[in-house]
């Protein structure tokens, strides 16, 4: 897949503007300004990025408790989704859902999910009404290593395999499930090896080189726009911070951490080659980041500013037709 020089631009100001989001979210929940729990998802930046860049605004995705690169690739405000993790009023789902369960449908997120393995019904449905109202829409399922073990994966594949379901299973392999190492309980050793089980194809992608992963997951989606059914796409990537917000994180070193940092940083690859081709000057690059850094501290007062539910507000939005 050919990226022109002003798409690898915006690839990299929408990296930065997904680190930029998490690491200010992190700093608020460490001041106890962000109720519940909060997942970072520091580190995996061009998966989710490279991911979302190929997919139209009417294209569906399921995202996970790590979503809010998910939210910033498909084109979400980050405004309002500051004032959802304040739970305030004027955030994506009123205050109501947070970071595990925010949603916007205008751009075809269907939803975190605080449950694992919790998307794959959830795009199963989505992508039989696709099938049903005969668009050429794709679905696409995020999930990571762990809820490929889970059984609603293995019914999923089963089914989507079936019907010829236009849907992407996109694994965000970061080698941990919560605190345990994938090569513990990953039998087989790959995710995309599964997909020859179900008969689809599958695809173990470098997750850290965003334009690999842009090219692997266009092909998935053009095959299944084409009505050929799904595939499974394993981004192989790294999360720097813990499992949540508060994660002890015994179970690695921080040697590994910044091993991980130093070789593989998503961010830095990507700036590196942007460099090599001449297209990113030290100039262009301050630019990005002052713009950046305004749009996130434009959404932090655009949260912290907005009203807080009134009590009686728990009452509404649980009938479709109260």
């Amino acid at each position: 897949m050919k990226t022109s020089k002003k798409e690898k631009l915006s690839l990299f100001k929408k990296m930065l503007t997904v680190r930029a989001f998490e690491q200010k979210a992190g700093e608020l929940f460490q001041q106890n300004l962000i109720p519940g729990f909060i997942h970072l998802s520091i580190g995996q930046e061009a998966s989710s990025i490279g991911t979302c860049s190929v997919l139209r605004t009417d294209d569906y995705v399921a995202s996970t408790h790590r979503g809010h690169g998910h939210m910033i690739g498909k084109g979400a405000d980050p405004r309002m989704m500051f004032a959802e993790l304040f739970g305030k009023t004027t955030g994506y789902c009123k205050g109501k859902g947070g970071s595990m369960h925010i949603a916007d449908f205008s751009v075809g997120i269907l939803g975190a999910n605080g449950v694992v393995g919790g998307g794959f019904p959830i795009m199963i449905g989505a992508g039989l009404s696709i099938k049903l109202r005969k668009t050429d829409q794709v679905g696409v399922v995020f999930f990571g290593d762990g809820a490929a073990n889970r059984g609603t994966f293995h019914e999923a594949c089963n089914m989507a395999a079936i019907l010829k379901l236009p849907i992407i299973f996109l694994c965000e392999n970061n080698l941990y499930a919560s605190t345990t190492p994938s090569e513990y309980t990953l039998a087989g050793g790959s995710v995309a090896g599964r997909a020859g089980g179900y008969g689809i194809p599958g695809h173990a992608v470098d997750g850290n080189d965003i334009l690999e992963v842009r090219n692997v997951v266009e092909k998935a989606v053009a095959r299944a726009r084409k009505g050929k059914g799904p595939s499974i796409v394993e981004n192989m990537t790294y999360r720097y911070r813990g499992h949540f917000e508060g994660d002890p994180q015994k179970y690695r070193s921080t040697d590994e951490i910044d091993t991980h940092r130093k070789t593989s940083d998503p961010i830095e690859r990507f700036k590196k080659h942007l460099q090599k081709e001449g297209i990113l000057t030290t100039e262009l690059e301050d630019k990005i980041k002052k713009d950046v850094t305004k749009l996130i501290g434009e959404a932090v007062q655009f949260g912290q500013d907005a009203p807080l539910p009134r009590p009686e507000d728990a009452l509404e939005d649980l009938f479709v037709n109260p």
